[in-house]
Order: C-alpha cells, then structure tokens, then sequence
C-alpha cells in the first residue's frame, strides 16, 4: 500500500457536510457484505443510521427518495466502526521533524489534520485527542486541534482532551486558571497526568473538581505502578459522572499477580475504564517502554478495557501507526485475547470510552461501519489492507491494495510462448493476482 499523505475522498463518495451540522447524505446500500456470524447480507442506510439488514440481493435503494447509491462489498466484512480513546494529534507525525517541535498554530492544525484523516482511513471515525495546554503551549495547541475538529466534521469526529502539566503548588494556579480556560474555549474532557505533579493526589483532587464544574469526563495518563496511589485514585473518582478513564496503565503489569488483581478489582468497583496503548507508549508520560496494561487480568476483574493507538509517529513512538486493526491484532498475538474480544476493545469498548452509542450492524443502529477484505475477523485483523470506511450513513474513505506476483524462473518442460511476456500485469504462469482493483 503506497505510504503517502492522506487525501479526502473525493467528492462524488463524500458529499460536502451540510453547513448546518446534520448529516443528510443520500441513501446508501451495501451489497453482499459478510457479517462476523458467516451471513452474506444487504444493508441499507439512512438518515445516518442503518435501516434495514437483509439477505443479499434482497434490499434496494430506498425507492422514496432519490440519488441512491449502491456499493458492492462482496468479498469484504463489514463491522462495526472502531474508535480511537487515545491520540496526541498536536505532536503527531513530527518525529522527522528538524529541531524543536513546533507549537505554531498552523503547524499542530496541519500536523492534527492530517493524523485524523490517517486515522480515519484505518476505520476510525471518532477520535479522543489529548492536548497538552501549559507554560511551554499556553492554548495555542488546543485552539489549533479545535480548529481542525471542526474543519473534518461529517468525515470524522473529533472531541479533545485538556492536558495541563501541574495544578498543585504555587505553579499550580496558574495551570488549574488555563484548564478552567481551555473547557470553556471547548475542550470537553479534562485530563493530564498526576505521575508528573509533585502532588499526584492533589493533582487528582484538582482534576474532578474542575470536571465536576462542567460536567464532563475525566481521562487521566498514569502508568499506574504505585497500587496504593491507584486505590485512592480509584476511590476518588468512584463517583464521577459521566465517567473516568485511565491509560496506559502499563505498570499494573510488573506488579506482582496478586497485588495487581486487588488493583484491577479497585478499578472496577469505582467503574473505571482503562485504555492500553498495545501499539506503543505515547508522550502523556514522557518515557517509552512502559509495557501494556494487563488486559486479559483486567478484563476478569470486569474493568472495560479499551485500545488505542498512543503515540503516531512522534518522538515516543517514530513508526506508531495509529491502526485500530493493528491494536486488535497485537492483543490477539500477545496477549491472547481472541479475535472477536481484541476487536471488541477497538470498538464497542472504545465508543463507551468516548460515550459515543453501540453500534451494531442491526436495523435502528448508528451508520458507523468498516468494511476490510477478508471472510473472517482473524484474517482481515492479520491483513486489512483495503478498508471502505462509513461515517454518518456515507461512505468517508477508501483504501485499496492490490498485489501481484511475478511469473515464476523455472522453465516448463515444454515452454510455449508467452502471449503476454509482462509479468507486472498478467503472471504467465497464472499466479493469482491478489486484491483486483475492481473488487473495491
């Protein structure tokens, strides 16, 4: 698959967004789609929403209305849309980069669009971003992110999460004065990391006071390591509503088993989500290598466990991917979930985390959908290279691979001419070409 810059679909796959914010794109029905349950279906859309699911060849178009559209997925599986839980749009795609990082408004709003458009060509159509808001970026970060939420609505959505660095001390008025600031410019999470304040307590306290100000959830970086420290934490925030969501909780797993079970059963009593960075680590703790949270413990203890991507190609992770696939794939590979539970974490779970609605490809639920080539979840999370990606009933991006083979050296008994002697368009000796450019 080429490794270029992400585009927008183009305009006869995407209609513009409607100036005023409600999706109203033209009915949409999928042909011939199989589903994780082995049926080969139809599924019509509307409205933003999925209207009806039949066997294939059985639905059309909405005959009511017009400007229809059909497109085949024959071939393809059709899921759920995964959701992102944890991303750091503003340093994004900087790892390259030259000197110090740019905190220049144009440059996080370009670097932050261009992350969530790669993101959303990977599937995910709602993304968490954490921005960091202190003495170094001041609001700059977070004004250019907003800004670029808002340039990508009806492709994606995209909520932000306001990161200061310490809100205890003499120091810490100042960064508890700009996360007032930064939920009122709209930042609809407050987060940060209490691993970094001198007082990760009065960090913590300072945290759930300003979002139960605003009634809003909380998202905290901590690797988790100190059992007593997560106790509290999790009996402070027992509580809170609409919720609290840790990551990447890498240290519950040097733990030993048994204190680390005590902690898991804390999280879930206070109703805490955690979200593991299977993909890598990210900037929020200003360290690499601090393992991935043990999820299957976790998931026993009955904590909802989400996955995110971390770090996409920044100093903490310079070839972070930002694939919601490939998060589903390492905790398959690594840590023995099944394929159906690792997905799982990359969508129904990570929509909780965001308090974004189920989705299921069911009649009356979201039009939230991807579809990857492939018959079964364990091949398409080995190889998901092409993905048709929905996004509020409409299809928002397209990703194709095809991949051919060479004719093979070894002569044939009795050769006969080859009538078409270029391999890279036909192979001689019929070696299939894999991924025709048709089928997508």
């Amino acid at each position: 698959m080429p490794d270029n810059r992400p585009q927008p679909p183009p305009s006869s796959s995407v209609p513009s967004p409607d100036p005023s914010g409600e999706a109203g794109p033209a009915p949409l029905l999928l042909c011939g789609a199989r589903l994780t349950d082995g049926r080969t279906v139809d599924v019509r859309l509307g409205g933003g929403r999925i209207e009806a699911v039949g066997t294939a060849g059985s639905l059309t178009v909405d005959g009511t209305r017009t400007g229809g559209t059909r497109v085949d997925l024959a071939g393809h599986l059709l899921l759920p849309a995964p959701a992102e839980p944890h991303a750091h749009p503003d340093t994004a795609l900087s790892a390259a980069s030259d000197g110090p990082l740019s905190y220049a408004s144009h440059d996080v709003r370009s670097r932050a669009t261009e992350a969530a458009l790669l993101q959303l060509g990977h599937g995910a159509t709602a993304l968490r971003a954490h921005v960091r808001v202190d003495d170094v970026t001041g609001l700059g970060a977070l004004t250019a992110v907003l800004q670029a939420g808002r340039s990508l609505r009806g492709l994606t959505e995209l909520t932000t999460v306001a990161m200061p660095r310490v809100l205890t001390g003499v120091a810490g008025a100042d960064g508890i004065a700009m996360l007032r600031d930064a939920m009122k410019m709209g930042a609809s999470v407050v987060g940060g990391c209490p691993d970094a304040d001198p007082d990760p307590t009065g960090y913590v306290e300072a945290v759930l006071e300003v979002a139960a100000e605003h009634g809003c959830p909380v998202d905290l970086h901590t690797d988790t390591a100190d059992p007593a420290r997560v106790a509290r934490l999790a009996a402070m925030a027992g509580g809170l509503r609409p919720g609290v969501t840790l990551s990447p909780c890498g240290g519950l797993g040097r733990l030993p088993a048994e204190t680390a079970a005590r902690t898991a059963d804390h999280l879930a009593a206070a109703g805490v989500t955690v979200v593991c960075l299977p993909q890598g680590g990210c900037g929020g703790l200003d360290r690499r290598g601090t393992g991935t949270a043990p999820v299957r413990l976790l998931r026993a203890a009955g904590v909802r466990v989400a996955a995110g991507s971390g770090a996409l190609r920044d100093a903490s992770n310079p070839v972070g991917r930002g694939d919601p696939l490939e998060a589903a794939y390492l905790l398959v590979s690594h840590h023995g979930l099944s394929p159906e539970d690792a997905y799982e974490t990359v969508s129904t779970s990570a929509r909780a985390a965001l308090g974004l609605p189920e989705v299921r490809v069911e009649a009356g639920f979201p039009a939230e959908l991807l579809a990857v080539r492939g018959d079964r979840l364990p091949a398409a999370l080995s190889l998901a290279y092409s993905r048709i990606v929905v996004h509020r009933g409409r299809v928002v991006a397209r990703t194709s691979a095809v991949r051919e083979y060479c004719g093979s050296s070894t002569p044939a008994a009795d050769p006969a001419p080859d009538p078409n002697p270029n391999p890279t368009t036909e192979p001689a000796t019929g070696l299939p070409r894999q991924g025709r450019a048709g089928t997508v």
